[in-house]
């Protein structure tokens, strides 16, 4: 298991001009290297993209603009 600590980066609102008229929102994550973070999977600045399309409004909610997640990878044995 891997955990990788991300940041919202940018929320682009599909179809419309705001996140609650569009049709779904595509929400990009960063990797937040601050404080340290990721340090357990890069030894340098860590890079990366997690890219999501989202139309379920009240997951969106959960990712405004500039959130911190800690994302966990693991293998389904």
């Amino acid at each position: 298991m891997v955990t990788a600590k991300f940041k919202v980066s940018k929320v682009t609102p599909l179809g419309a001009e705001t996140v609650e008229d569009a049709w779904a929102t595509e929400v990009e994550m960063t990797p937040d290297y601050a404080g340290g973070a990721n340090r357990e999977w890069s030894e340098a600045t860590p890079s990366g993209v997690c890219r999501l399309t989202i139309t379920n409004k009240s997951a969106i909610e959960k990712l405004p603009l500039g959130a911190s997640l800690t994302l966990t990878f693991s293998v389904d044995d």
